[in-house]
């Protein structure tokens, strides 16, 4: 998707507004939709994402990866809650303000305590950053 995106072309496009609590909510709202089995993560940056070069900050990459790998992981551990031990993102394009990032991600495996996942952000069909994630299962207690 390129600059010309607006909220009401998320939303005929069957994503929804998230809002999020703490520090998830200062950097959205972050979007979801429905994919097949899974759910696939979203947010339209803007002017407030960029960095000094103008393009969309790293570390707004790397938490909107946190936000959908955490995410990937939490429906696989049947909601329960977890914690991101090791992230680690790659950056493969610049991203511009105004433009939708889509992350996505899959888990690569599960342990009684830990979840393995992977996945991308993407801008349109162009993937801006791929990562890796190490969540752990939080105990209640």
């Amino acid at each position: 998707m390129d600059k010309s995106v607006t909220q009401d072309m998320l939303r005929q496009a069957g994503w929804g507004e998230r809002r999020g609590l703490g520090f998830s909510a200062l950097i959205g709202p972050l979007w979801s939709r429905r994919e097949g089995d899974g759910w696939a993560y979203g947010l339209l940056s803007g002017e407030q994402h960029a960095n000094q070069a103008g393009l969309v900050h790293g570390g707004l990459l790397a938490t909107l990866m946190d936000q959908a790998l955490s995410a990937v992981a939490w429906e696989a551990l049947q909601r329960q809650p977890c914690v991101t031990v090791q992230l680690d993102t790659h950056y493969l394009a610049a991203a511009r303000p105004g433009q939708f990032l889509e992350a996505r991600g899959t888990v690569l495996r599960a342990t009684s305590s830990l979840v393995f996942v992977q996945g991308d952000i993407r801008v349109g069909a162009a993937i801006v950053a791929s990562g890796q994630a190490v969540l752990k299962r939080l105990r209640g207690g």
